[in-house]
């Protein structure tokens, strides 16, 4: 491998929502699949420093890593891809960079310098790109900017490239331009000036192009590649089309048949080697090819949005697979939900998930729910607020606590089941302030966890301020919830479940985070399939 850490950079143009993160990933997998140690990096151009405080209506989830990082959803299909993870050094946001050289500039780290964005805040965006491949690590680091050429907020992060490229050489650092051939369909053509338009607004800001990633809905003849090469400065060969497809775990078959890795080493001058992707297609052959399928109720407060759960429901593609059924995830807003109607929503579903969330909008249908599905023997999966949603329904209905609530949903509950955390209580910043990444949960033995997990010590990551109140532990338990996973050093409770039921589980931490495509998560995987043993019932 090389001694030099190789860097490719993935810009967009024309429009957003191309799918930049899916080709990163996807190519990123295939070199993995060559033996290159790779990983990727996301700029966000935003000035949140993080998407934390983010509505997910705004941003979609924020996926958040072992070392306790709120970042883009895009990490997520990195980790999923790679089955790697990723950290605090693979997302970087404007705010930021300007967070850290305005802290620079209050301490006197310039000297006196007046303060610009070029050089330091470039300066400051090169450090942190060079950051990840400065121990050697990593062969090759690709690094996707958010937003699309031309945006006002992408301006530095485009400059700092074109430093980087000049720096670098060219043998170490390609940039691949993501953009849209549209179909007109009065005309029945393909159009390739938008693209021309891009490459040129890039080139202006004085990047050229090394290959082009072409998003269409139809295939790219002969001469619509020729005239974009003329037109963009690159080869035929390094114009790679990117149609649309069934799944985004096709993408990297793809894009090997469009020779986009042989193309990317070439100019990097790597050796290229043919990649194993064996165990990816089986994963893609059992997915494609289900025995069964199965309905799981996906039930929280922001399903009109579906990357709002993006990682619940690759998690539900993954662990479908193993089982080989497609899990039909059919979202309900909680806040349509309640007693008189609960019956009809929920009775033709397999098993249901109560999902994570904030605040008291939807409180009271997750509860009903949960009632529903706990009296009914139906397989139900907590998820953070929907465990916690879980220990309140217990209480009121178990342990007749008929005020039983959670002081985020009712200050002044006389039964505080749920409460906020004791190290939360002084706090008043929003943002990285959570409990968050990745903490230790100890599992009790003969218990549903444990027969899921086949392990006493599990690490999984956390992202909340709230947590079930000990002081109700013993009521609970001798009721039948059962803690079946504590934090020892916290004596935080991080899993419950019913007695004599077939499969009711609510977890604080969230398991969503941590399945791929290779090590699907083992609950997401159980909990299909006593969806599946439900269903056959």
């Amino acid at each position: 491998m090389s001694s030099q850490t190789k860097y490719i950079f993935v810009t967009g143009g024309v429009s957003s929502s191309l799918g930049k993160g899916i080709v990163a990933a996807s190519l990123a997998k295939l070199l993995q699949a060559q033996g290159y140690k790779t990983t990727i990096q996301k700029l966000d151009p935003y000035i949140n420093v993080d998407p934390g405080t983010l509505n997910p209506y705004e941003h979609g989830e924020c996926y958040v890593t072992n070392d306790g990082a709120e970042t883009d959803l895009d990490l997520g299909h990195y980790e999923r891809f790679l089955n790697v993870p990723t950290s605090q050094a693979n997302n970087i946001t404007t705010g930021r960079i300007y967070q850290s050289v305005i802290s620079k500039e209050r301490q006197g780290m310039y000297l006196g310098k007046t303060v610009q964005v070029i050089p330091h805040i470039t300066d400051e965006i090169k450090e942190n790109i060079k950051f990840l491949g400065s121990n050697g690590e990593f062969d090759i680091i690709i690094t996707e900017i958010g937003g699309t050429v031309g945006d006002i907020e992408s301006l530095p992060y485009i400059e700092a490239l074109r430093q980087l490229k000049w720096e670098m050489g060219e043998d170490n650092l390609i940039v691949i331009h993501l953009t849209l051939i549209p179909y007109l369909s009065a005309a029945k053509e393909l159009k390739t000036k938008p693209t021309q338009h891009s490459v040129k607004t890039l080139m202006e800001s004085g990047v050229q192009a090394d290959i082009l990633v072409c998003r269409t809905e139809h295939e790219l003849n002969d001469e619509i590649k020729e005239k974009l090469a003329r037109f963009c400065n690159v080869n035929v060969d390094c114009v790679i089309e990117s149609v649309d497809v069934n799944t985004i775990y096709d993408v990297p078959n793809h894009m090997y048949r469009e020779c986009l890795d042989k193309v990317a080493l070439k100019k990097l001058k790597l050796d290229y080697n043919e990649p194993d992707l064996g165990s990816w297609n089986n994963f893609l052959d059992k997915y494609k090819n289900p025995k069964d399928t199965i309905k799981i109720a996906l039930i929280g407060k922001y399903v009109e949005l579906q990357d709002s759960y993006k990682s619940i429901l690759e998690s539900f593609i993954h662990a479908g697979a193993v089982n080989e059924v497609d899990v039909d995830v059919i979202p309900l807003h909680s806040e349509f939900i309640n007693s008189e109607n609960v019956h009809d929503k929920l009775q033709s579903f397999n098993g249901i998930l109560v999902a994570p969330g904030f605040g008291e909008r939807g409180v009271e249908g997750k509860i009903e729910a949960i009632k529903y599905v706990r009296l009914n023997n139906i397989p139900f999966f907590g998820i953070c607020y929907g465990m916690q949603m879980a220990v309140i329904e217990y209480a009121r209905n178990m342990l007749k606590l008929d005020d039983a609530n959670s002081t985020e949903v009712n200050p002044n509950t006389k039964n505080p089941v749920i409460d906020l955390m004791e190290e939360q209580k002084n706090i008043t910043e929003k943002g990285g302030t959570m409990r968050l990444g990745a903490w230790k949960c100890d599992i009790t033995r003969e218990t549903l966890c444990h027969s899921v997990y086949k392990t006493e010590n599990i690490e999984e990551r956390h992202r909340h301020r709230y947590e079930l109140n000990n002081k109700y532990l013993n009521q609970l338990e001798e009721n039948g919830l059962v803690a079946s996973g504590k934090n020892k050093d916290t004596n935080l409770v991080e899993v419950v479940e019913v007695k004599d039921h077939p499969w009711f589980i609510g977890v604080q931490y969230h398991p969503e985070y941590k399945s791929t495509v290779l090590s699907p998560h083992p609950l997401f995987v159980s909990f299909v399939s006593a969806a599946i043993l439900n269903k056959n019932k």
